[in-house]
């Protein structure tokens, strides 16, 4: 993939206004809409995706949509473990966390990931604010119990790792209605007063949730849910979903993007896609265009 920012000087002006013509039908569906995206993948460690990110979420807010960033952060926490020599270690997707591993996932989370994305965003003229489910009480959580996909009647530990038990909205609300670009970094606290470390994917659905999201976007490395065959399914129901478990095709980071994903559809949130975060502006060819880069997902 060409990782430079195209040169838009080459397309005629005839097309570019054409181009953003259409895309009037699509603003004006989703004008006042809360768009929760999840943020991760490529386009986090990718310097043209990145910028090309922050513009699309501040494009989506210019247009009168109410962008609502949730950012994983994987790649920058592993190495970030690797420099302190702690190996990192996953169960069904999950990152095991000790206190020592908690420790570096929040800094590099709430610090190093969300700083440089609230900074990209308002170098392109947002207006961003960075946020943790800790402030002002926003996700409550507790300790993970993690059922065994294979053996239910197994349980593992994976330490510091959070459910959500609830999800306060009105932070979020009240920079939203005054105009600026949440930025939220997936911790939560429990009240045992230990900070949990939260899938951004789950985070993401269950905000998008309690918001009654319009959508909800997730990035990700992969063309969207791909088949035993590596074909992308563009749409998936409850059942598909359901099928693809059972037969092993889902695994790994997908198994919790694709279980949030099918929650948040089936919660309220009228449309969730899983799209490729590795193709410039993907959102805005997702929310902006009929055509779509990922998979569909729908509760029915």
């Amino acid at each position: 993939m060409n990782k430079t920012t195209p040169n838009t000087n080459l397309v005629p002006a005839a097309l570019k206004a054409e181009i953003l013509s259409e895309a009037l039908p699509y603003i004006q569906r989703f004008h006042g809409k809360t768009i929760v995206i999840k943020y991760g993948g490529n386009a986090m460690t990718d310097a043209a995706l990145q910028e090309a990110f922050a513009r699309d979420v501040v494009l989506l807010k210019l247009v009168g949509m109410n962008p609502v960033v949730v950012h994983g952060g994987g790649p920058q926490i592993n190495s970030a473990l690797n420099r302190v020599g702690i190996k990192s270690q996953f169960v069904q997707g999950m990152r095991v966390t000790d206190p020592a591993t908690m420790e570096v996932v929040e800094w590099v989370l709430c610090g190093e990931v969300q700083g440089d994305l609230v900074q990209m965003i308002n170098g392109c003229g947002g207006h961003a604010v960075g946020l943790n489910g800790k402030d002002a009480s926003m996700i409550r959580a507790k300790r993970l119990r993690l059922q065994d996909v294979n053996d239910p009647n197994v349980w593992h530990d994976v330490g510091q790792v959070g459910s959500i038990e609830a999800v306060d909205p009105s932070l979020v609300k009240t920079l939203v209605d005054d105009h600026f670009i949440p930025v939220i970094s997936p911790i939560g606290m429990g009240e045992d007063g230990l900070a949990y470390n939260i899938n951004a994917d789950v985070a993401a659905g269950k905000i998008a949730e309690t918001l009654k999201a319009e959508k909800l976007v997730m990035l990700t490395n992969t063309p969207g849910v791909l088949d035993k065959d590596g074909n992308l399914l563009t749409g998936l129901s409850a059942s598909g979903i359901d099928e693809l478990f059972k037969d092993g095709t889902i695994s790994g980071g997908m198994m919790p993007k694709l279980s949030s994903a099918l929650s948040a559809a089936r919660n309220g949130v009228k449309s969730v896609h899983i799209i490729d975060g590795r193709v410039m502006h993907c959102l805005l060819l997702e929310i902006l265009t009929p055509q779509g880069v990922g998979t569909m997902i729908n509760a029915n």
